[in-house]
């Protein structure tokens, strides 16, 4: 039977999440896929860096990290002091990429991934700044060395999006996207109508699940939805946008005020994201505080989850919801896409790309 050996570049609360899955799934992927899993490399941005070809035990690296500790005591080999000689190093089959998201121009992730990718290695990112400013450059460099660049954690976390569309909406024109990408500020919006907090409040309750950073200004300034956008329209509808390209709101102005407004005409409030392309091709993308009737449904997406619906040519409206997020839901894209790399659904997008530039 097959091993699958892979590594972690970034190996935070995503990381050390995956580790575990892959642990508890392990069975499950033996006998449903036929192929085991071995952790080969694990590289943090802090604590050090690991290479160890026989396996690392995550569990205990994990450990060292939980106590402020090293993951150097598990390498094996000529010392390791970088993440660029991590990826020269590293004798992995697939890398799992989850380090911070630079929003102004995905760097160093991207970096990061063409090296992995031009040693003939595939790469599954959780990491929305490589697939917003160069998901068709790295697609392409996948391509061109045999290998398959997945992202199916980018938006909504483990929700089928990327995979429901290339493999479920086949020969189908997606005319438009929909919906609420961002749970964090949808959460604060639900607290402040729900319980009547005020927005300050609201946001600390936020921070205090963990799901708002110390600074909440890439949630609240709609950044992180514009992102998300801008990533559905290049990857789904062939765009070619930025964030800066994305019409955006924040929610940092609303006041109970206005929630309660909104309600008593029977509307709530939401940042809702769209893209959606005119009669001329252009993709056009907002990112939108809107009143929306509690008819509509995303009215009934509350606190944590998030929603996207797919509007196509021959199914008019296609809706999937994803309830209560987290680093286990993140984690859990990222084993999806391992498996389909490892079934090579990679090879599709390959023969589609051949189909078409022919």
């Amino acid at each position: 039977m097959p091993t699958l050996n892979v590594a972690l570049l970034g190996f935070g609360n995503v990381g050390r999440a995956l580790t575990e899955l892959l642990h508890d799934k392990q069975f499950v992927i033996k006998r449903d896929f036929g192929f085991t899993i071995r952790v080969v490399g694990i590289s943090t941005g802090r604590h050090g860096h690991a290479i160890d070809p026989n396996g690392i035990d995550a569990r205990t690296a994990t450990d060292a990290m939980r106590f402020g500790a090293s993951v150097e005591g598990l390498h094996r080999g000529r010392p390791v002091a970088t993440q660029e000689a991590f990826i020269e190093a590293c004798p992995a089959d697939l890398v799992f990429e989850s380090i911070p998201t630079n929003k102004d121009d995905g760097e160093p992730a991207i970096t990061y991934i063409k090296s992995v990718l031009r040693r003939g290695i595939h790469v599954v990112t959780a990491n929305k700044g490589p697939v917003v400013f160069a998901h068709r450059e790295l697609t392409e460099l996948a391509s061109n060395h045999g290998v398959g660049f997945f992202f199916e954690s980018s938006v909504m976390d483990g929700a089928p999006i990327f995979s429901a569309a290339r493999e479920g909406l086949l020969a189908a024109e997606i005319i438009k996207v929909r919906g609420i990408f961002n749970s964090t500020t949808n959460y604060i919006l639900t607290r402040m109508e729900a319980d009547g907090l005020t927005f300050d409040e609201a946001v600390r309750a936020a921070q205090e699940i963990a799901i708002a950073e110390t600074d909440p200004s890439l949630d609240v300034d709609g950044w992180d939805a514009s992102i998300k956008t801008a990533i559905l329209a290049n990857v789904l509808m062939g765009a070619n946008l930025r964030p800066s390209d994305v019409d955006r709101d924040g929610i940092r102005d609303i006041t109970s005020k206005d929630i309660k407004a909104a309600k008593s005409k029977g509307r709530r409030i939401k940042l809702v994201c769209e893209a959606a392309r005119a009669e001329n091709g252009q993709v056009h993308a907002t990112v939108k505080l809107q009143r929306v009737p509690l008819t509509d449904a995303l009215a009934g997406i509350s606190g944590t989850s998030s929603v996207i619906e797919f509007y196509t040519d021959v199914l008019p409206r296609l809706t999937v919801v994803e309830d209560s997020r987290g680093p286990i839901t993140t984690a859990y894209g990222m084993l999806a896409d391992m498996i389909n790399l490892q079934r090579g659904r990679y090879e599709v997008r390959q023969q589609e790309n051949t189909i078409q530039s022919g």
